[in-house]
């Protein structure tokens, strides 16, 4: 699949930026990637590679690196904006006096904004009002994709236009690219993995077996697709790449930031020593104390998320607190089957239930 009269702007210099623009220079784009400093731009404009991320992979040689963010964003039908959720307000921002509504932007980042707790796709609503919003999320370690691994994704956003133009930049014979129109939905699991990724590297240090991480999964499938629902996804999309297909290499992977962040704590490293370690920003760190926080204020039911907030800020041992949570109450598997106020009425009616 090629394009060679399409032209796509990145704004980002991260692994997945790379990637992305590399991906859709190989299709047959042209391609501007906008970042900051300055050595970086010039070993990827002289030597085709990003040293600080993705140090192994060929950059396809048409990319062209800039700190020139309106040169890089003249002329471009598609913009992925692959910043962190830290910086992303700002760059959108700096970036606005130079978009135009005819542009497609793509969000690539996994992520909430405290204030508001806004996702980063409306966050591009907000600052720009355009028409052709949309967001890409899925099972997508840059590394495996620039190393030509077999990779799909989600493009979702209401506006097919937008989705159509996404799958013809990037889709190739080793990175599917497929539709979905839940937005909301596919950016919420791209941010909620995040957490549980946390969690299982936390349980594979401290030597939990298959059943556990199985477990783990699951049930972190289920806190997801229930915190997302409460605040309007549709469930379906959580059996998707971007539920149930990206908690899954999240949680498996040693690629996974997220994941290594956990290991390290489950080792009794603090949060604070295992983020200096993994030296790239870790968005579920931050992203479970506004999950925390937004489950509490809506009364949504999520263990898991309030177990691993007190071993993140309260020190509680990592061991101590997979102890506390399988004491919780049985409740039901899948809620949308079968709903949790249920399983407690039945619970009820049980000989003796009255007096205990």
């Amino acid at each position: 699949m090629t394009d060679e009269h399409l032209q796509v702007a990145v704004l980002g210099g991260g692994s997945f930026g790379t990637a992305i623009a590399s991906i859709a220079a190989d299709n047959g784009a042209r391609v501007r990637q906008w970042l900051r400093d300055p050595a970086l731009i010039e070993q990827i404009n002289r030597e085709h590679c990003n040293p600080r991320y993705l140090p192994n992979y060929a950059i396809n040689p048409s990319v062209v690196a800039s700190d020139d963010m309106r040169a890089v964003l003249q002329d471009a039908e598609v913009v992925f904006i692959a910043i962190p959720s830290s910086a992303f307000s700002a760059v959108v921002r700096q970036a606005r006096t130079w978009l135009k509504p005819s542009q497609i932007l793509v969000s690539t980042t996994k992520g909430i904004r405290e204030e508001g707790f806004k996702l980063m796709s409306q966050i591009l609503e907000e600052e720009t009002g355009f028409p052709h919003i949309g967001v890409l999320s899925g099972p997508n370690l840059a590394s495996e994709i620039a190393d030509k691994h077999l990779t799909a994704t989600v493009i979702a956003s209401d506006d097919p236009y937008t989705r159509a133009r996404v799958q013809s930049a990037l889709g190739c014979d080793y990175f599917r690219v497929y539709a979905s129109n839940d937005r909301y939905g596919v950016e919420l699991g791209g941010a909620l993995k995040n957490i549980y990724a946390i969690a299982a590297g936390m349980a594979a240090a401290l030597g939990m077996g298959e059943n556990t991480r199985s477990m783990l999964m699951t049930r972190a499938l289920a806190e997801m697709s229930r915190f997302a629902v409460a605040l309007g996804a549709n469930p379906l999309t959580f059996i998707g790449l971007a539920g149930v297909g990206d908690l899954i290499v999240t949680c498996s992977s040693k690629l996974s930031r997220n994941y290594r962040v956990g290991f390290a704590l489950g080792e009794n490293k603090t949060l604070e020593e295992a983020i200096e370690s993994l030296g790239q920003v870790a968005e579920g760190v931050n992203t479970v104390s506004l999950v925390r926080e937004k489950a509490r204020r809506e009364d949504i039911y999520m263990p898991l998320a309030e177990g691993l907030y007190q071993v993140l800020f309260n020190g509680v041992p990592a061991r101590q607190m997979a102890q506390m949570l399988m004491q919780q109450e049985q409740s039901s598997d899948v809620e949308f089957v079968l709903p949790r106020q249920d399983v407690f009425e039945a619970r009820r009616m049980e000989p003796g239930a009255e007096e205990t």
